[in-house]
């Protein structure tokens, strides 16, 4: 894309930044005309980060400690957060990933009274023995939902299968064992090491401003100077080898699932363009407009959702292809085939364009949208990126890049198959019939 596009375009997309005395990283996109207003809080803290040195002391956490502590954040001595949110009229939730928890609402109107709730339950904690008792029962009704989900399992399968010690091995949410385990005292050292300011974002768009944003960092003292001691992660050492190259499961499923999976060098944290670089590769191999997708799917192998996707974090990187169908092996070969093809012949000139056009289309149309907005902003700013960034580096992509990079990725010496089968006991699909 020439120079002076590239300066329109950051112009066009830019976002107003501001680093608080505290460490705190404020994004706001104002967008005049627009009714609402969407805000995420976010920190570098996901499932992976449970072994940690803080102020001289080693912490190691069960699985589960960080989406346990993203539950109980919405409870305090005043009550629950929620209602809280209910009195305002705003839309709240949040998720915890692997490496990031994000706490988020959606108002129209009271934009200040929801920003003192999100900002008062995140930077409060409050935990005790008996609310801890209570939420280890709820979390482990959740648990046993995602141990009856195909799609997790065929995720959680594929990286016990490609990572030997990686924390990414275990599930978000832990075991009824592993949060079994959660004390006070890790929720509040997780607190003090993850939820510090100068590790969290703040970011904001629609119908508000900076100004607006820093007056409730003010209030909830966001803007004195803290301590600037970084956590530090403990990782142990992850070869490049496989824990194992396949695995089986038996569960009610209709169709036979399958993945995938291929174990790369981790990229440095922040290495946003190889990131975007493979996942453009994948969408020349795999997407809707590939000449493979699309014999796939029109000769009834694979159902919409098959594809692939890039799951970096850190000290682990891996490309996942899964999705569902009747003949997995014969769809697996025809996939390593159409590997080694473009691996020879170089990704289809046009093919990539199309790809890198989508994805960059994409980016901007979620510059309309307060709720993608935001969490974009979010996104790009907790790897230390703006989306003007992310675009301009997107738009220098190019398909020698792709080339290059396809001669040492997607190897089969580091690949993994998970294979989810039918156990006979689920129902038929719509379109089946039972053979009388």
């Amino acid at each position: 894309m020439p120079q002076n596009n590239q300066t329109l375009l950051e112009k066009t997309v830019a976002d107003q930044w501001q680093t608080l005395p505290s460490g705190l990283t404020v994004i706001v996109r104002p967008m005049p005309g627009y009714s609402s207003t969407h805000v995420i809080f976010a920190t570098r803290f996901g499932s992976i980060d449970r072994d940690f040195r803080l102020d001289g002391k080693e912490v190691h956490l069960p699985a589960g400690v960080a989406h346990f502590l993203e539950h109980k954040m919405f409870e305090d001595q005043d009550g629950d957060a929620f209602a809280k949110y209910a009195k305002t009229g705003a839309n709240a939730n949040a998720f915890t990933s692997f490496d990031r928890t994000c706490y988020l609402f959606t108002a129209t109107q009271q934009l200040d009274e929801s920003l003192d709730v999100l900002l008062g339950m995140v930077t409060h904690p409050y935990f005790t023995e008996q609310t801890i008792a209570k939420e280890q029962g709820i979390i482990g009704q959740e648990i046993k939902m995602y141990d009856d989900s195909p799609d997790w399992r065929l995720i959680t399968g594929l990286f016990e299968c490609l990572y030997h010690e990686h924390p990414i091995r275990s599930d978000i949410a832990g075991t009824v064992e592993s949060i079994a385990e959660i004390t006070p005292e890790m929720l509040y050292d997780s607190c003090k090491a993850f939820y510090a300011p100068g590790n969290m974002v703040l970011a904001a768009a629609g119908n508000t401003t900076m100004e607006q944003i820093l007056a409730a960092c003010e209030r909830h003292g966001l803007m004195r100077p803290r301590s600037t001691e970084r956590v530090q992660r403990l990782w142990k050492p992850e070869p490049m080898t496989l824990a194992a190259a396949h695995k089986t499961l038996k569960m009610p499923v209709s169709k036979p699932c399958f993945g995938v999976g291929f174990k790369e060098k981790p990229l440095p944290p922040n290495d946003l363009r190889t990131e975007a670089l493979y996942d453009l590769i994948l969408s020349c191999i795999t997407g809707g407009m590939s000449p493979l997708y699309r014999r796939l799917y029109d000769g009834g192998l694979v159902n919409p959702g098959f594809g692939g996707e890039v799951l970096r974090v850190d000290g682990c990187c891996c490309i996942l292809f899964t999705g569902e169908s009747d003949a997995p092996d014969a769809v697996k070969q025809m996939l390593l085939d159409e590997i080694a093809r473009i691996r020879a012949e170089g990704v289809d000139r046009e093919i990539f364009t199309l790809c890198k056009n989508e994805k960059y289309g994409q980016l901007i149309e979620n510059l309309e949208n307060v709720e993608d907005s935001a969490s974009q902003m979010a996104d790009f700013a907790l790897s230390g990126q703006t989306v003007a960034q992310q675009i301009t580096m997107l738009a220098g992509l190019t398909a020698e890049d792709a080339d290059a990079a396809l001669q040492h990725i997607l190897s089969t010496d580091r690949m993994a198959v998970m294979d989810i089968l039918p156990d006979g006991t689920a129902p038929l699909a719509e379109n089946e019939e039972e053979a009388e």
